[in-house]
């Protein structure tokens, strides 16, 4: 009989602590959800801030081409990893960072660099071109494979087009030829360009001067 009370009292402990583990863990989410821009006391603006129009399509085409199975964009804190010493980021992301996003892509396999700041550490529009049309151009050795897909060969009519992915030696188009981003290796290139933190948070500051 007691080992029968023993056992019951065990049960109904084990399925009382489930119970309010899920309910103090649907609190936590709702805090998170309930988080808030933080207004910039230096320009005056909340952060972070909406993404424009077309890098939020860029963010269908990440999503789309499976970008988050060899990169993450979650920068580690300093002494849990050596993020900020490689200069992914200037500070830790926290929870505030990905609030404006309709997508979080952390991911969680490091084949590549992580992308949460690589747009404030490499601005360059025409850089991203070229890394996704051939990683060789400007990454030699690594191992991305080329989106070659994304670009379009296409003769020269008049004027050369005006956003055609600049080219030289071995990796230029032939003669009278030029290399064109499509619509989604725009967008994608937008996206990457709007992935930065360029602000600090009450939780969480520049670890820079």
């Amino acid at each position: 009989m007691n080992n029968g009370l023993l056992l019951f009292l065990g049960i109904f402990l084990s399925l009382g602590l489930s119970w309010l583990s899920l309910v103090f863990s649907n609190q936590a989410n709702a805090d998170f959800g309930g988080l808030e821009p933080f207004s910039d006391q230096i320009t005056g603006a909340d952060v972070p801030g909406l993404m424009p129009g077309l890098a939020r399509q860029g963010e269908q085409v990440y999503q789309d081409l499976g970008c988050v199975n060899c990169h993450t964009q979650q920068v580690r804190r300093e002494g849990y990893g050596a993020d900020v010493e490689r200069g992914w980021g200037n500070r830790q992301s926290v929870a505030r960072d990905y609030i404006s996003q309709r997508r979080i892509f952390l991911g969680s396999s490091r084949i590549g660099p992580d992308l949460r700041n690589v747009g404030e550490r490499l601005p360059s529009a025409e850089w991203h071109h070229q890394h996704l049309l051939n990683p060789q151009i400007n990454t030699p050795g690594s191992i991305m494979p080329s989106h070659a897909f994304l670009y379009e060969v296409r003769p020269i009519i008049g004027e050369p087009a005006p956003d055609r992915v600049g080219l030289t030696g071995p990796y230029a188009p032939s003669e009278g030829f030029e290399v064109v981003p499509t619509s989604r290796a725009n967008a994608l290139v937008a996206y990457l360009l709007n992935l930065k933190i360029t602000y600090d948070l009450p939780e969480a500051q520049s670890s820079h001067e």
